[in-house]
């Protein structure tokens, strides 16, 4: 059994959305996934607008799209992608 690292773009919905609740909000859930959240930044966009890049170490055998899928369910998230993934030795 592996580790997979990840590197998720979240871009909210609008430069008014808070960007706190959405990094807490990813925080548990991929805490609920049984990862880690590794790392958090803000990387501005355009015209006020900042997508949060999160970095993600959670074990391999769980599927990148349920990942996708929970972080893309959270109130003022428009589209979530994974930017990087790599695969780790424990």
């Amino acid at each position: 059994m592996g580790v997979a690292l990840f590197q998720i773009k979240i871009m909210p919905e609008s430069p008014t959305i808070d960007l706190e609740i959405i990094k807490s909000t990813a925080k548990e859930c991929i805490e609920e996934l049984t990862g880690k959240m590794t790392n958090v930044e803000e990387q501005p966009i355009a015209f006020g607008l900042k997508a949060v890049i999160v970095g993600i170490r959670i074990d391999e055998d769980i599927d990148s799209s349920k990942i996708e899928e929970v972080l893309a369910n959270i109130d003022g998230v428009s589209s979530v992608q994974i930017i990087d993934y790599r695969r780790a030795i424990n």
